[in-house]
């Protein structure tokens, strides 16, 4: 099978495209033509992968991204068997002559284009209408996968999930230490940024460095800058998720400060699932998924809840942890003891690519043969049109 990945919004080492969906296509044997925004991001593709270079889509400079991925997909659908993208902007760029196509549906749009600050304040809602009207249009003309459990009531129709899990090692890198936490993910004001310097420079003062790993939205990154300044964090910006995992190991704690949101309140962090899977105690805010996630499991609790936009609050947990090893050491047993036996990605990867290729077969399937109806016999008899 050959496949065509798109993205043109993504950074082209999305842990989800690449170091998953990608990986594990490769694995299973088959060809992948990656479309990404390459040498914006100054990222070298895989030798694996057939890459090709596109614009990258970020603020209100979208049209001339969406424009050239038309281009590209134009060329390249024809030599593919199925096209899978991961932008609901790639909805406009998808050409008419295509194999069968896969949305990868990464985020509940609509909720996200409120918190975006790129969109001005009195279109984001009559956006969000529009962003539901095309997720209404691809369900009925393409197949589409989802990244979360809470994402089906948008959908009228069933459609498979494909979760946001991880490599889960068989025993942790290292164990939690005492004198630095992590934060690993994007990073935007929903997203704790501001609170996150906040708690920096609490826990500074204490000895404790906060590291971020990650990229930011535009108008974060100045403030980012200034804390990594005054010593209020140490922000690497983005990592490949591999290598942020092996930086990460190790810290007393992972971080997961979203605030409370529409596009987080139904969705599990993929940061506390990673964070659990490599031995670290989770510090979050109580969005549903991660505060059911993180206390409420039969095998016990894996981290601390505090509440949203309060960063002493958090600094004060992590100090706690820090003062009380046995419970920091329980956590990070309990929580990579939940990773192993719930969020192991390679059980996904194998349903993930299976799927796949079911959906390449049946379109390639011929068609069923239609008996074709015999001439009326000459006889006085009754006859019927079909034969018998």
């Amino acid at each position: 099978m050959h496949a065509l990945v798109a993205t043109i919004v993504h950074h082209p080492e999305d842990a989800r495209i690449l170091h998953r969906q990608i990986r594990a296509l490769v694995d299973a044997g088959h060809t992948v033509t990656y479309v990404a925004p390459f040498r914006e991001c100054g990222v070298t593709p895989w030798d694996q992968v057939r890459s090709v270079d596109v614009p990258r889509a970020s603020g209100r400079d979208r049209l001339s991204s969406i424009r050239a991925a038309r281009t590209v997909l134009a060329r390249l659908a024809p030599e593919a068997d199925l096209l899978l993208f991961h932008d609901p902007e790639l909805l406009l760029a998808l050409p008419a002559k295509r194999p069968v196509t896969v949305w990868d549906v990464h985020e509940d749009t609509p909720a996200a284009l409120r918190t975006k600050p790129w969109v001005p304040q009195p279109l984001r809602r009559p956006l969000g209408g529009v962003v539901r009207g095309f997720e209404r249009y691809a369900e009925r003309r393409m197949h589409l996968l989802l990244a979360e459990e809470g994402y089906r009531p948008r959908f009228r129709l069933d459609h498979p999930v494909v979760p946001n899990t991880t490599d889960v090692p068989e025993t942790p890198l290292r164990a939690p230490g005492e004198d630095r936490v992590v934060y690993l993910g994007h990073l935007s004001r929903a997203r704790g940024a501001h609170d996150m310097i906040e708690m920096g420079r609490r826990l500074r003062d204490h000895g404790v460095r906060l590291e971020v790993i990650g990229g930011a939205d535009h108008g974060i990154r100045q403030l980012l800058r200034d804390a990594h300044q005054e010593n209020a964090l140490h922000w690497y910006g983005f990592v490949p998720n591999d290598r942020a995992l092996r930086i990460a190991a190790g810290a007393l704690a992972g971080i997961s400060l979203l605030h409370d949101t529409d596009n987080y309140r139904h969705s599990l962090p993929t940061k506390v699932v990673e964070y659990m899977a490599h031995g670290l105690p989770v510090v979050t805010t109580p969005n549903p998924m991660a505060e059911a996630l993180v206390t409420k499991r039969p095998e016990g609790p894996a981290g601390t809840v505090v509440p949203f936009e309060d960063p002493a609050a958090a600094a004060r947990a992590v100090l706690e942890l820090r003062r009380d090893e046995e419970t920091r050491r329980e956590y990070a047993r309990t929580g990579h003891r939940i990773a192993q036996r719930s969020f192991h990605w390679p059980v996904q990867a194998r349903l993930f690519v299976k799927r796949l290729e079911e959906w390449v077969s049946e379109a390639n399937a011929p068609a069923p043969a239609i008996p074709r109806p015999r001439a009326p016999r000459q006889s006085g008899r009754p006859h019927t049109a079909f034969s018998e």
